[in-house]
């Protein structure tokens, strides 16, 4: 009975934990500047808990490369 319980314990909590946050990979980051925009500003809000996640980095490497490329442009090369 006991082992039963903490099985029905655990599918209970298991249920109610959210999915994981997809991770978004530097290209599709640069292709999408809404997207960027508000990963960055939720990455800037709260670095304590965000700023060492995947997305938030790859949301700043994405944002350097556009950065750089715009940059490129502006130079004429």
């Amino acid at each position: 009975m006991r082992h039963a319980l903490t099985v029905l314990l655990l599918l209970m909590t298991s249920a109610c934990s959210e999915a994981p946050e997809r991770t978004w990979t530097v290209s599709e980051f640069m292709a999408d500047d809404a997207l960027r925009s508000d990963h960055l500003r939720r990455c800037r809000e709260n670095p304590g808990s965000l700023q060492n996640t995947a997305n938030c980095r790859n949301a700043e490497e994405a944002e350097g490369r556009v950065r750089l490329q715009r940059m490129n442009r502006a130079l004429g090369g």
